[in-house]
């Protein structure tokens, strides 16, 4: 970048810093604890995904006689089920799935706890 964009554009609009050594020394503070919450971060999602990857979920709906369900199983339906069953809360937007689940049977859905933490939910659909 250029010293006059920085001193006339940058500066006063406060979009930029002076790098000063105080400035660059509080810079490598904050990625230090930005990096250390991260790593908690992740170790909690891992132990967590030990937790729910060897259980099977099973969820009553209600469904015909060829097994096409009346509605739909969605996120939120599948977040009660897994807080109910297991005791781990997730957020409906954590869950990955295509499309919603419409017929009865065994299923798989993906849930992304982290950036580095993805697994699937083994979920069994009956008919209730």
């Amino acid at each position: 970048m250029a010293d006059g964009y920085a001193r006339n554009y940058r500066l006063p609009r406060g979009l930029a810093l002076v790098a000063s050594d105080g400035a660059v020394t509080q810079a490598k503070s904050m990625r230090r604890a930005r990096d250390l919450k991260d790593a908690k971060d992740r170790s909690a999602a891992e132990e967590i995904a030990r937790a729910l990857v060897s259980k099977t979920v099973v969820m009553k709906a209600r469904a015909g006689s060829e097994g096409r369900l009346f509605g739909s199983i969605t996120a939120a339906d599948i977040v009660d089920a897994v807080s109910k069953q297991t005791g781990v809360t997730l957020d409906k937007r954590q869950i990955v799935m295509g499309d919603h689940i419409k017929s009865v049977g065994p299923h798989s859905v993906g849930v992304k706890l982290h950036s580095d933490v993805q697994f699937p939910i083994n979920l069994d659909i009956v008919k209730g």
